[in-house]
């Protein structure tokens, strides 16, 4: 121990500063290198760098306005000739395509053209695009051999049709929406070229036939009925100052007034598509910065001129640049920025820079022999701590810093350089454990933990802030020993005593309380627990990002901390507090995504008494279901497990199974008579009847009048008034439904609707707007049937309410022409039930609406598969199923077990207003006849079966005189 403290004296006695060293070695060094360094470089290098790089930027800038008119002048040329051309007064598609010959001289005389094209006044629209890349075929669906594409508007037909090279036509594909979806003259091209006598070049936007970036000029017709225009891909002018470029590390862009980027010489800068529109980068987005600060120092652009040539510094690197205005004809105005790096700018200024360096390396030579001794003496500690550094910067934390120096500051810095890595090594463990920790409940006991197992306290509280107070209200969530247990949550004092231990706006507070005394009388049994009469404390305030107080973090010790572990528990506070407030949103958010989803399934069990409490118990069954096959043992199933995110994404699947059922209109899930939409429209039927019974009274009334028998005629009224209550009693059994409608009833209710009564009224009084539409006007009185099928009971379906065969979700059903037929023969008509078809794919369809509305939602990542699990229980293992017809292998086990849940649920409620629930005996032979069938997994109605899951269910939410015995073993024998 002398000898250590010896040999210590010893090495403090040699250390001297830093500074001492450092002058004494290289100040002669400095002096004569320095001097002979700064001349040379500045005298020979700064006039020649300013002069050549000003003259470069009036040659580039000058260059590429050559280059970028030489770009418009044929393309201006080409517009000029087109609108003479009888194309713009063309009328029709086969007119115009006689001009087909002229558009593809005109693009192969003009390479920076991709298509040429004509926008009529009257909405049509005629263009030919050259394809220039297998990705542009590959995005309309061309043919490999096709060269050109024409895309047509022609009144309301729309369509592209691919040529090849001698312009022979190699396929038609109609686009019926076309003529709906894109109007020429709603594009801006059309409207500047309209506004102006001149051709006109547009700012930068996405082309709508290959969504590529570029501009567009334009031109109006003579007859100022047409637009010719021509589309330039921004890429040519990308590839104009890629030329110019004069050194590899050279920057050159041209950007508008704001600052946005036209053209850029460096690849990879790309556009978006924001709320429909492009948005191209600012200059400040641009990788290595160096542009972006040049811009910086030009005045207000719309008021600027040139910026001449300037030295500036950006992304580490010196820099010179310069701005010029580009004139160019039509548009907006556009700058051109210049940035070359000092060190590329020129191979002279290398020279100089080599015959520097050279006289340094001289002097340095010189006073070598002197400084080698020195300059290693003082050198191995610095490397050293150079190489912890960088195993810091790697965050390798292993071992102490050994490191001493007889420079007294290298010294010192070793000692703090060890303590700093020691307490980031802490640190870091500390926030990787409480970061790895996603579970709210879990996490606050273990930041206590882990807290405790690096500061040594006895024994730790953790208080949270009550939700809604914005005093003192603390309530403890966790009470920690130092063994890693739990303590008595009853000890731990209480949050409003330990709310005053730390004054406001104070990190941190440090005290001894004494058990039963004072302030310590509110620690009396956190003392008796820990054993202790006196306990040191150190409490530090959690604060969230608006420095809003979040908790309190209490740590009790045998002693009061010193000062370095208090500043460490104060850094500690601020990352945990982070890591709780997050974890507290993430939690609360969660529970409130979870009260939606509860909300939105309520609101629909609620929407209709025909689906009861469907959507509350499906998730229930459906989890039970994935728990039984977790726990298998053997079976197919025996490796099937869930993670707790997998289990998060079952639980919401299962909940919004049939959230498209919000679209879903009441009076078509509701309905219960064949004439039954809003209301039944039986009473309109019935009121035809009483009129043709009144008129039969009229007409007996009117044949005593003339003369005859008033016996006779009495009998005859009396005979029709009873067939007519006899046909309307006929056609009221028919609008009830039934399980077959046979054809000799369907003939009968067509004799009865050739029975005719005489309207007087006009019948598109009083209705909408809508309805007037669809209904002839006739003129007054008319003969009408006493049932019919008008042309306004045909609601027609409109365009997007149709299924594409390509839809991005795989839909795979046969869609109703119409969107509802409430004729009524139609309805009374109908075989079987009270739907017809399009009421029948009405209430299918919520399964597509379900899928929609999901996949428009953006789920996390674990959550990703929740429209595929929601989406398939309508599917059959056969491929039968709806709406993407698939098969088995094609769905998830997920999946598969919510259609089996669904099902089930539906065959046993007791809630639905049209049925009685099945017998627990009766669902089970439903559902395995359906295995049978291939429209149920059997693998799963196996476990099904032999897990109980079935009776679990039956025992928690059927009516108990439902419950009835089912034989396990033949319902199993079956499959």
């Amino acid at each position: 121990m002398a000898a250590e403290t010896q040999s210590s004296r010893s090495a403090r006695h040699f250390r001297w500063p830093l500074h001492i060293h450092i002058s004494t070695l290289f100040f002669v060094l400095v002096l004569l290198a320095g001097g002979s360094i700064a001349w040379l470089s500045y005298t020979r290098s700064a006039d020649m760098l300013e002069r050549a790089a000003g003259d470069l930027m009036g040659r580039i800038s000058h260059q590429t306005v050559v280059d970028t008119e030489s770009l418009l002048q044929p393309v201006n040329a080409s517009l000029r000739l087109l609108a003479l051309q009888p194309l713009v007064r063309a009328g029709t598609l086969v007119e115009r395509r006689e001009s087909l010959a002229v558009l593809r001289e005109a693009l192969l005389a003009t390479p920076a053209v991709s298509s040429f094209y004509v926008g009529y006044a009257t909405g049509d629209f005629f263009l030919l695009m050259r394809f220039t890349s297998d990705e542009d075929r590959r995005l309309l669906g061309a043919p490999p051999r096709a060269a050109y594409v024409i895309q047509s508007i022609a009144g309301q037909d729309g369509g592209f049709i691919f040529l090849d090279d001698e312009l022979a036509e190699l396929k038609l594909r109609e686009r019926p929406d076309y003529p709906s979806s894109y109007d020429p003259r709603r594009r801006g091209w059309y409207s500047q070229a309209m506004g102006s006598r001149d051709s006109v070049l547009t700012a930068p936007y996405l082309f709508a036939a290959t969504g590529k970036l570029g501009v567009t000029l334009a031109r109006r017709a003579e007859s100022g009925r047409a637009v010719v225009g021509a589309d330039i891909r921004l890429s040519t002018l990308d590839d104009t100052l890629r030329h110019q470029r004069i050194t590899p590390g050279s920057h050159l862009v041209m950007f508008d007034e704001d600052q946005r980027v036209i053209a850029y010489s460096e690849p990879g800068w790309q556009p978006r598509v924001v709320g429909g529109a492009v948005e191209r980068p600012l200059l400040a987005t641009l990788d290595g910065g160096g542009l972006a600060a040049l811009v910086s120092r030009m005045p207000a652009l719309e008021r600027a001129g040139d910026l001449p040539l300037t030295a500036f510094e950006a992304a580490g690197r010196s820099w010179h640049g310069a701005v010029a205005r580009l004139s160019l004809q039509g548009g907006r105005p556009v700058f051109l920025g210049v940035a070359i790096p000092d060190d590329e700018l020129l191979t002279e200024a290398r020279e100089i820079r080599d015959s520097s360096i050279a006289a340094t390396l001289l002097v340095v030579l010189l006073a070598l022999p002197l400084t080698y001794w020195a300059a290693r003496l003082v050198a191995r500690p610095i490397r050293e701590l150079a190489a912890e550094t960088a195993a810091i910067r790697r965050f390798d934390f292993a071992g102490a810093v050994q490191t001493r120096s007889v420079v007294r500051e290298v010294d010192e810095l070793a000692a703090d350089l060890g303590a700093m890595k020691g307490a980031v090594r802490r640190f870091l463990d500390i926030a990787s454990l409480i970061a790895e920790e996603s579970d709210f409940d879990r996490l606050l006991p273990r930041l206590v933990d882990e807290t405790l197992a690096v500061v040594g306290a006895r024994a730790g509280v953790l208080y949270l802030a009550r939700d809604g107070d914005s005093g003192d209200g603390l309530d403890a969530v966790a009470l920690r020993g130092a063994d890693g247990n739990s303590l008595p949550m009853p000890v731990a004092p209480p949050g409003e005593a330990m709310a005053g231990l730390v004054p406001a706006g104070a990190r941190s507070a440090v005290g001894e309380l004494r058990s039963g005394h004072g302030a310590g009388r509110s620690c009396t049994g956190l003392c008796e627990a820990i054993g202790e009469g006196t306990l040191a404390y150190l409490a530090v305030p959690l604060l969230d990002r608006k420095q809003q107080r979040l908790g309190l973090l209490v740590l009790w010790f045998a002693r009061e901390p010193d000062a370095d572990l208090v500043h460490f528990v104060e850094a500690l506070s601020g990352s945990a507090a982070v890591s709780v407030e997050t974890r507290g949103l993430i939690h609360a958010q969660k529970q409130m995504f979870e009260s939606f989803v509860r909300l939105l399934a309520g609101a629909i069990d609620a929407k209709s008494p025909y689906t009861g409490g469907h959507c509350a118990r499906v998730p229930e069954l459906s989890k039970m279901l994935a728990r039984a096959a977790c726990a298998a043992t053997d079976g197919p199933y025996r490796d099937f497990c869930l993670s707790e995110e997998e289990w998060e994404a079952v639980h919401i699947a299962a909940w919004l199974h049939d959230c498209g059922k919000v679209t879903t209109p009441e009076y078509v899930v509701d309905k219960a008579t064949k004439l039954e939409t809003i209301y039944d429209r039986i009473h309109e039927v019935r009121m035809r009847f009483e009129v043709l019974k009144r008129d039969a009274q009229v007409a007996c009334w009117r044949a005593i009048a003339d003369g005859d028998d008033a016996a006779e005629a009495s009998a005859r009224l009396a005979d029709e008034w009873a067939q007519l209550d006899e046909e309307f009693a006929f056609v009221a059994s028919c609008n009830e439904g039934g399980e077959m409608m046979a054809p000799e009833r369907i003939e009968r209710l067509r004799q009865i609707a050739g029975r005719t009564w005489l309207r007087t009224l006009d019948d598109r009084l009083g209705v909408s707007e809508d309805e007037r539409r669809r209904k002839p006007a006739t003129p007054l009185p008319v003969q009408e049937a006493l049932l019919s099928d008008k042309p306004e009971h045909r609601i027609e379906r409109r365009p997007e309410e149709r299924i594409a065969a390509d839809n991005p979700w795989g839909f795979r059903m046969a869609v109703p022409e119409l969107l509802y037929n409430r004729g009524e023969l139609a309805n009374l008509s109908v075989a079987r039930g009270t739907l017809t078809d399009e009421d029948r794919y009405k209430i299918n369809e919520h399964i597509v609406q379900t899928i929609r509305m999901l996949a428009a939602l953006p789920f996390p990542r674990h959550l990703k598969a929740v429209p595929e699990l929601a989406g398939g229980h309508h599917e059959k293992m056969d491929g039968s199923g709806y709406p993407r017809g698939l098969r088995r292998e094609e769905m998830s086990p997920v999946a598969r077990m919510i259609a089996i849940a669904d099902i089930f649920e539906a065959l046993t409620a007791v809630d639905r207003p049209y049925k009685r629930g099945k017998r627990l005996s009766e669902a089970m032979a439903i559902m395995a006849r359906m295995r049978d069938a291939a429209h149920i997994d059997a693998e799963l109605f196996a476990l099904f079966v032999r897990a109980g899951v079935y009776r679990d269910y039956a025992l928690r939410f059927m009516q108990p005189e439902c419950i009835d015995e089912v034989d396990e073993a033949a319902l199993l024998a079956q499959g």
